[in-house]
């Protein structure tokens, strides 16, 4: 027995705790749903991602329709006008980062494009709104003198763009990425059924995979339906990760294009979570 088989053996395999996901009908429908937890999950994080906005919108209608009017506008309502920067900047970046994650839980499907814009996008959208009228009213108030339009501009300008930056989704999943996900992964293990570590960011295609044995604190394997394991959290591996465990797990590999489903390819854009950077791996 090798030393590997005798790893993943110590390791306990735990079923997932959340419940399968709601079919679609066939004939039209989401081309995939999440699981009730998830969606439940998904809608709590924006619901409160909404909160963070609307107090990161009051507190730029604060700073536009008080601060901006002090008259002398001195050095201390300078100082107030930058801590407002920052605290509208931090109440979006959280609303933004929470907005994601529930698209990560219940994204959006790309056959309407523009919602599915949107849906991806409203982090970056709300960023603009809160910061761009604010960073205009400063250059053009009459009651800031040059040095501090200076100063302020520069700071909100920052801060809006590292925003913008974190609150856009650069990489955005949708039903169908899903979708395919799922199907490849029947198509190459002959049933919806992954493996993870409750450390890990990525899923497995069997439990003598190498990468879901390594050590890890909590030292159990999760297993579950792949709407499972993107309820808590999980992402499919690379296709070259995927490609190793085939031959790790006695599959044949299947390659997303010739899988059954939509011809949305999964996202092999990246290695992550407990699998190596592809130069390290042997």
């Amino acid at each position: 027995m090798t030393e590997e088989s005798q790893t993943a053996r110590s390791k306990k395999v735990v079923k997932a705790s959340t419940a399968a996901p709601a079919k679609a009908p066939e004939s039209e429908g989401p081309a995939w749903t999440p699981t009730p937890e998830a969606k439940k999950k998904a809608v709590t994080f924006r619901w409160i991602a909404a909160g963070l906005w609307a107090v990161a919108i009051a507190a730029e209608l604060f700073a536009l329709f008080w601060l901006l009017r002090q008259v002398p506008f001195t050095t201390a309502h300078t100082i107030w006008l930058i801590v407002a920067f920052v605290v509208i900047g931090a109440l979006a970046l959280g609303g933004s980062w929470l907005w994601k994650k529930a698209n990560r839980l219940d994204p959006a499907s790309e056959k309407d494009r523009f919602r599915f814009f949107v849906q991806n996008q409203l982090g970056a959208i709300i960023t603009v709104i809160a910061f761009l009228p604010l960073i205009i009213v400063v250059l053009l108030s009459k009651n800031l003198n040059g040095t501090q339009k200076a100063v302020a501009g520069v700071i909100g300008v920052v801060v809006a763009g590292l925003v913008f930056w974190q609150s856009a989704d650069w990489a955005p999943v949708s039903q169908e990425q899903y979708a395919s996900e799922t199907q490849q992964i029947i198509a190459i293990t002959g049933q919806d059924q992954v493996y993870w570590t409750p450390a890990g960011k990525v899923f497995h295609l069997c439990e003598e995979a190498r990468y879901v044995n390594l050590e890890s604190e909590a030292n159990e394997i999760r297993t579950g339906t792949v709407a499972q394991a993107y309820a808590e959290g999980k992402r499919m591996p690379a296709q070259q990760t995927i490609k190793q465990e085939s031959n790790e797990c006695g599959f044949t590999f299947v390659e997303p294009s010739d899988a059954p489903a939509d011809d949305t390819p999964a996202d092999d854009t990246e290695p992550a979570g407990d699998e190596p950077d592809p130069a390290e791996t042997p």
